[in-house]
């Protein structure tokens, strides 16, 4: 139901503020400053985006969380499109999301309201039998005293008699 209250009430508020602001300024200076806002939109948007994409490549360097990275990209395209819409409102959400503050206060509200879940296929995240690092391993070489199937009853086979 919000998301239809939402796409019926942006273009509501885009008609509202095209009344007002050329009623206020007239027809072309109120075109000129929706072609200007796209320019610059495109502008920002281009810049924003390198810099988002150079934060995500440094997070999968570093093998940090991509989570906040990729959110971030993901607002900045969706500014991108906002600033490519026609619109006053629009133009001002666009805008708003090309700043990294504001991008960091929406994506804390969001990481508050969104359960992340994690999928991993191959190898356990535990410690790896080739990691000499770990204290924990025990590198060595054995040998059973018995083949198998040729273990006497209540014994293991690793111990002698």
């Amino acid at each position: 139901m919000w998301l239809f209250l939402v796409l019926l009430s942006v273009p509501l508020i885009e008609i509202a503020l095209f009344i007002q602001v050329g009623d206020l300024i007239g027809l072309w200076p109120t075109l000129a400053i929706v072609i200007a806002t796209a320019a610059l939109g495109t502008a920002m948007l281009r810049r924003q985006g390198a810099i988002a994409m150079n934060d995500l490549r440094r997070s999968f360097h570093e093998l940090r969380d991509p989570a906040e990275p990729l959110a971030h990209g993901a607002m900045i395209l969706f500014s991108g499109a906002l600033l490519l819409t026609p619109g006053f409102f629009t133009d001002t959400v666009g805008f708003a999301l090309l700043f990294a503050p504001v991008r960091s206060a929406a994506y804390r509200w969001l990481s508050r309201r969104i359960v992340m879940q994690t999928v991993t296929f191959g190898t356990s995240p535990g410690p790896r039998p080739h990691d000499r690092n770990n204290p924990d391993i025990i590198e060595g070489e054995y040998e059973p005293l018995n083949p198998a199937g040729n273990q006497p009853d209540g014994q293991s086979g690793w111990t002698r008699h």
